[in-house]
């Protein structure tokens, strides 16, 4: 969300999301977003400086928020129906996620948008990615990062690093390939939940993986 200086929230980023959520949903496809909150607090400097890590934990859940009021936004103004929800609910800012509700949202075909994270510290915004799309019976859950998929190493350290197109969560944890954090990898291999890693910066990558396009790495049992 930060755009190319990796801080605050760029419009061109959240313009370029835009268009590729309405592209998905104009051919139907039924979606749900869950944001980080890098872009607007890292707790990393603070946590040296002995922030304690719950309360830095929560101040990252609202960084969340912030992201998925301003993509809510944006989404409202280029027509396409969404609904924000928080982990833990902010009376006046965004209801609570419950499970039953937020399909019957995506059943109106809503884009729903999680923030809040799980709403517990510890746990990461891949965790609560992966814990909403097997709550939601979703067919897979896609990570939108800045490379194009899962590499054998840092490609960006290592030009001779491999990428694959599918690899398993076994493969994953044994070689420790950093597709996700440990939580959620090992709650989508136990929930046969498909993983897939993708170049969030590509122009229709949503459309063409619904689609069964080989766009970056399929990570499943």
């Amino acid at each position: 969300m930060g755009g190319a200086a990796g801080q605050g929230i760029d419009p061109v980023v959240l313009a370029h999301f835009c268009r590729q959520i309405k592209s998905a949903v104009d051919v139907g496809i039924e979606l749900g977003v869950v944001l980080g909150g890098g872009n607007l607090f890292r707790g990393a400097a603070l946590s040296e400086a002995g922030m304690d890590r719950i309360v830095g934990d929560r101040m990252g859940m609202l960084a969340t928020i912030m992201n998925a009021l301003a993509l809510g936004d944006f989404l409202t103004r280029e027509g396409v129906a969404n609904q924000v929800y928080t982990a833990t609910g902010i009376p006046g800012i965004a209801p609570a996620y419950e499970r039953d509700q937020a399909l019957g949202a995506m059943a109106q075909g809503k884009v729903l948008i999680f923030s809040g994270g799980t709403g517990n510290p510890l746990f990461t915004t891949d965790t609560a990615a992966c814990l909403r799309g097997i709550e939601l019976r979703t067919d897979a859950v896609l990570k939108g990062t800045n490379v194009d998929g899962v590499y054998s190493a840092d490609p960006k350290k290592d030009p001779s690093a491999e990428r694959y197109s599918r690899v398993t969560f076994d493969q994953v944890l044994e070689q420790q390939l950093g597709v996700m954090d440990l939580t959620a990898m090992v709650l989508c291999r136990e929930n046969n939940m498909p993983v897939v890693v993708f170049d969030v910066s590509e122009d229709g990558a949503l459309v063409a993986i619904s689609q069964g396009a080989e766009i970056g790495t399929r990570v499943e049992n």
